[in-house]
């Protein structure tokens, strides 16, 4: 059985080469697949050229972006359904030696456990962000690896994550802790922390006037996604995996006027995020 692992790159050309550098790119039995979304820039040319024409490395231009719609495609579309694990990961992060063997393995030792995730390394907020994957049972999007089964049960069920949705590991951290059931089947031990596992993300710096753009868009859709978890995890509660929609926006008109700012600096990105669901709502 191989491992496939998705790379998820969103005009990322400037970031693109050295997260492929940090995988074990030369591995016969793992196929990569580097998913190119909405991009403009270089990012698939140099994705390319990274791969050094490596028969598994696939690098996929996809013309329509959104992080949550290509995963769909992936685990949908790109998968054969006999990996006996995939893993996820962003497309600007780079990966610790090492990483994607310690996740299949986690796996395999512990086979109730339907996930695994990877460790944040860098940032002054590393520690606390460790210690809060391993007492929630959480993932970030940046690392993540699902057992085979589990793949396979999502495949078999049809499931998919709302095209809109801003982040998937949320989600599919839920997914994961249910058994694609409704919450009141959570398990928490169904995702486990790997602890030799982790990576490594672009700090914002004062030095560097682009990471601050991209800090404002990220609090900007850090505010859609808190509103967005709501209806969430009412669905998820009531209905589980099967109640979700196709879009999230679908829902927007019953869910706004119940939406208020939080207090605060947050609050000033909130409002922004309301614009954008009013918006996106029609």
């Amino acid at each position: 059985m191989t491992v496939a692992v998705a790379i998820f790159a969103h005009q990322e050309e400037r970031r693109i080469g050295a997260c492929l550098a940090s995988l074990p790119l030369d591995r016969a039995d793992t196929v990569f697949h580097v998913l190119v979304n909405g991009t403009t820039d270089a990012t698939a040319e140099r994705a390319r050229a990274a791969a050094g024409g490596r028969g598994n490395v696939i690098v996929h231009d996809i013309a329509q972006g959104g992080k949550s719609r290509t995963w769909n495609h992936m685990v949908h579309g790109l998968l054969t359904g006999g990996e006996e694990a995939v893993v996820f990961m962003d497309g600007d992060a780079q990966i610790v030696a090492g990483s994607i063997d310690a996740l299949v393995a986690d796996l395999g030792a512990h086979p109730q456990a339907n996930a695994a995730a990877g460790l944040p390394m860098n940032g002054r907020m590393a520690a606390a962000y460790q210690a809060g994957l391993r007492a929630e049972g959480g993932m970030f999007g940046d690392l993540y690896a699902l057992s085979g089964g589990f793949v396979r049960d999502i495949r078999t069920r049809g499931l998919r994550l709302p095209d809109d949705l801003i982040g998937d590991d949320g989600l599919v951290a839920a997914w994961a802790h249910t058994g694609l059931r409704d919450d009141s089947h959570w398990v928490h031990e169904r995702v486990i922390a790997c602890e030799r596992a982790g990576f490594l993300c672009e700090q914002v710096s004062i030095a560097r006037p682009s990471t601050w753009a991209m800090q404002y868009k990220r609090l900007v859709s850090y505010s859609v996604r808190f509103f967005q978890n709501r209806i969430l995890s009412d669905i998820m509660t009531r209905e589980g995996p099967d109640g979700l929609p196709a879009r999230l926006s679908s829902l927007y008109g019953q869910w706004l006027p119940r939406f208020r700012p939080r207090p605060g600096l947050t609050g000033w990105f909130d409002r922004r995020a309301l614009a954008r669901m009013r918006k996106a709502a029609g």
